[in-house]
This record gives C-alpha cells, structure tokens and sequence, in this order.
C-alpha cells in the first residue's frame, strides 16, 4: 500500500519515473498473461465442485467488488459509490476454489452491479449461448443448462440464478442456504485478492485510464 514518493524515493528515481516503471509492468501481466491466468479451466471440474458443495450444475459464481479511488476531476459524482466513497467497480467470475475465470474492470462505482454486468462481454456470451458446453441436466421435469450464482442484484437468467426472496417456506430456504454457501466462493476470493495486494485497499493515485490496468 505504499505511495509512488516513497518507493521513488528508495530507490532513487523520481516520482514520475517510478509510474513509467510500474505501468509497463502492468501493461506486460495484462497483455502477455491475463489471458492465461484468468481463463475458464475444465468446466466438469468445476461443476463436480459446486455439485460436492450443494449445487448441480453450476460453473461458477459472480459479484462485484469496489476498489477505493480519488476522485476525478471530471464526472467525479459519477465514481461515489452507495457507501459513500469513490471507487471503481471489479466484476468477477470465479470457480469452486474461488479462481478467478472472467474479469471486467473499470466502470464507475456509482453503476449497479446488473448495469455493469449487462454491458459485459461474459453477459453476451451467456446470452449467446457459447460461454459454456450445451450440458443440460434433468432436475424434476425441467431441463437446466450449465449456471452461474449470483446476489439479488442480478437478474435472474436461464442461466443465472439468485436467492428467493420475500416469505420463505422450508424448501426455499434450503435453497437459499445452499446458493448462498457456494457463493461466498466469490466473496472470499475478493477478501483474498484485497488481502494479498493490499494497495487495493488504499486510494490509488493512479490516472483514470491506468487505474483498471493496474486492478486487472
């Protein structure tokens, strides 16, 4: 969580030079291995681990987290957040050992987590049907693809599904305790990320445009 003065300084370079050095690193990890470090592994099994964990069928789980900023200059009101704070907004996907599988990153922290997630590639892809095999199973009499397990902000998807809300009998409380227990996947890997690196804990002094490189 340190600032760039203070590195610079110990090292001996500028400030300025110091945010040459660690953009171009940023830009390498981005372009030479994001692609292989976050990707969709062996959906069956990831599938075998949610079904271990309570729920069949499912390839993964979303959320979103916000990571703290300064303000802009322009279009600052844009970036509060509902807590209170400036921030910009990651959207993850994650699998049964909270891997992380597809990432956005960058939009305001003032934009809903459905908003964020409808303009999404991941969404499009779903949508089109060609993110996942065409694997259904039989549960009762209803045919269900490969799914994903998100919050009550999402909206609720043939292929995305939320907790129940409102009054709950029993059965939908069940259902609930198993969705949400395999979702906390995706809450503990975000915990995780912000626990190793925990300069995304701390207002960034970074440029708008390097900001999501460097969360990325």
């Amino acid at each position: 969580p340190d600032s760039y003065r203070s590195v610079a300084n110990q090292f001996g370079v500028g400030k300025s030079t110091m945010g040459v050095a660690v953009m171009q690193v940023a830009h390498a990890i981005v372009d030479l291995l994001l692609s292989k470090v976050v990707t969709l592994g062996d959906v069956q099994v990831i599938i075998d681990g949610f079904s271990a964990m309570g729920f069949p069928n499912c390839s993964g789980a979303i959320d979103g987290t916000h990571i703290p900023i300064l303000g802009p200059d322009h279009q600052g009101s844009q970036y509060i957040n509902r807590k209170g704070y400036f921030s910009m907004v990651l959207q993850a996907l994650v699998d049964h050992k909270g891997r992380f599988t597809n990432i956005n990153v960058g939009w305001p922290g003032k934009v809903h987590d459905a908003r964020v997630f409808k303009n999404s590639g991941l969404f499009r892809r779903l949508q089109e049907g060609v993110y996942f095999p065409d694997r259904k199973i039989s549960v009762g009499d209803v045919e269900m693809p490969i799914v994903i397990l998100g919050d009550p902000a999402y909206p609720l998807m043939p292929w995305l599904i939320k907790p129940y809300t409102g009054a709950l009998d029993t059965e939908k409380e069940l259902f609930n305790y198993r969705l949400s227990k395999c979702r906390m996947v995706v809450e503990c890997a975000f915990g995780r990320l912000k626990g190793r690196w925990r300069s995304l804990l701390t207002r960034s002094d970074l440029s708008q445009t390097n900001i999501p490189i460097v969360i990325a």
